[in-house]
């Protein structure tokens, strides 16, 4: 019987173990898409107790900050609500998880826990009900006291290079000012551009947040689709002066229906009097405001990503008390490939393309979605466009496996540019280190079967490659 979580975790063959320790283990991290808030880190933040860098809590405003992924396991566990994001002790919050990650066998929350307490506490035995107390106290005094356990401690010892923040267009980037004052930081933060909230014409609240867009330029409103446009461009630029390198979508699906610019500008204004749209309409104007954006895109060189096939919010009752992003959502089935192929060509045909990772939270879509992407690379970049890594519901052993084995039986895996934490959690790092012993584990495996040359050089340039050289290329960093 192996040992729990021991050094060769994840590692089942010999090649394996050799393509991980020598080539990918000890290579920095580009973290390319997460959502830390930049200003603890430009803050350093020294948390209390592990229950705070875990679950998390509620912010003043309302929202709340934490780790839905562990939200979720423990209402799977029949954990009362006032324990997962309530107001309860912390030390009973940390108590309620622990029960529940004991009955995880199988989920990634497992691993993940216990390898974060065995890298940034050197705890190397697995978190249970009976060596709770003792966890608590230790995690507690490291937190309060170790100097490399603050917010930039953690990520300095995470050997982390890069940190692509996820905000909002109207955001005035300040906390990012601040963190690119400081000297010796030892790696870098820059905002991703996010608009969501200026293309999702149907949400509630489109009309006050294009009042708070239109502020953001010094207007005071943006009167026409031409002002929406404008407004964003100038955002993206904004962004761009302050480092930016990637955009974000969240789409439920990709939509693609064209329509003149006048025609887009009635949609606008018609949302902006309150009157609901058609799906027709609503598709129109996402589809205008979409394609204006993936210009701009190609033209500052920034990496446009997409997100889509999940359905959010799903539990009203819960949504009203918690609002979003509180671990509510599921995978959706999306119907979207010719659209988002027409989506592509349509830049294609004016050479106004951007680099672009699509992720899709349907193991389904990966196959669909690597073959539409083989339709539109080019000699700009390797790989330029990217199936993006197994995300979400899919960030587990099967869903990275059948991410990178659609990836290679469809496309070119070794010019994959890898994993990213998508996370709200400071030591999520070891998503990495989890990642990078499955690929290898996996390329391992094709070697001792025979069915990929024990080429050192090939194989220390493929893992190499998806761990780290790849992102860096494709980011520009």
């Amino acid at each position: 019987m192996k040992a729990f979580m021991d050094k060769d975790f994840m590692l089942k063959n010999e090649t394996a173990k050799h393509l991980f320790h020598d080539y990918a283990e000890d290579l920095p991290i580009i973290d390319y898409h997460c959502h830390i808030p930049p200003r603890e880190i430009y803050e350093d933040r020294r948390y209390d107790n592990i229950a705070q860098v875990w679950l998390g809590g509620k912010n003043p405003d309302g929202s709340y900050f934490g780790d839905h992924y562990k939200w979720r396991v423990m209402r799977s566990n029949g954990v009362p609500e006032e324990l997962v994001t309530g107001s309860a002790d912390p030390y009973d919050k940390f108590l309620a998880f622990t029960k529940a990650l004991e009955m995880a066998i199988g989920n990634p929350m497992y691993h993940w826990s216990n390898l974060e307490l065995h890298k940034y506490f050197g705890i190397t035995e697995p978190l249970t009900e009976k060596n709770a107390k003792a966890i608590w106290d230790k995690t507690s005094d490291m937190l309060q006291h170790d100097p490399n356990l603050t917010v930039r401690g953690i990520i300095r010892q995470s050997n982390v290079r890069y940190v692509g923040t996820t905000d909002d267009p109207a955001d005035s980037l300040e906390w990012h000012e601040k963190l690119a004052k400081v000297k010796d930081l030892g790696f870098m933060v820059c905002p991703s551009f996010r608009p969501d909230k200026a293309v999702n014409i149907q949400r509630p609240g489109f009309a006050a947040y294009m009042d708070k867009l239109a502020a953001s330029v010094g207007k005071e409103h943006l009167s026409s689709i031409q002002d929406v446009l404008d407004a964003l461009n100038d955002r993206i630029d904004f962004f761009k002066a302050h480092g930016c390198r990637a955009s974000d979508h969240g789409l439920d699906y990709v939509p693609f229906r064209t329509c003149s610019l006048e025609e887009a500008d009635g949609i606008y204004r018609k949302a902006m009097r309150g009157e609901a749209l058609t799906t027709e309409e609503i598709e129109k104007y996402q589809t205008t405001v979409l394609l204006s954006l993936a210009r701009k895109y190609h033209k500052e060189n920034i990496v446009m990503e997409i997100h889509y096939s999940c359905t959010r919010d799903n539990n009203k009752r819960m949504f009203r008390l918690e609002g979003p992003d509180t671990g509510f959502d599921m995978i959706a089935k999306s119907t979207c490939y010719n659209q988002l192929a027409e989506l592509f060509s349509a830049l294609d045909e004016t050479s106004e393309l951007p680099k672009t990772i699509v992720f899709s939270l349907d193991e389904a879509d990966f196959n669909q979605i690597t073959t539409c992407l083989g339709c539109f690379q080019s000699d700009e970049i390797p790989g330029k466009m990217q199936l993006g890594a197994a995300w979400w519901f899919l960030d587990t052993r099967d869903g990275m496996e059948a991410q990178m084995k659609s990836l290679a039986n469809l496309g070119l895996l070794g010019n994959f540019v890898g994993m990213l934490t998508d996370s709200r959690s400071f030591l999520s790092y070891t998503r990495h280190d989890y990642f990078r012993r499955i690929a290898c584990n996996l390329i391992g495996q094709w070697v001792e079967d025979g069915e990929y040359p024990n080429d050192e050089e090939s194989l220390r340039k493929i893992v190499q490659g998806i761990s780290y050289n790849n992102a860096e290329r494709y980011f520009g960093i």
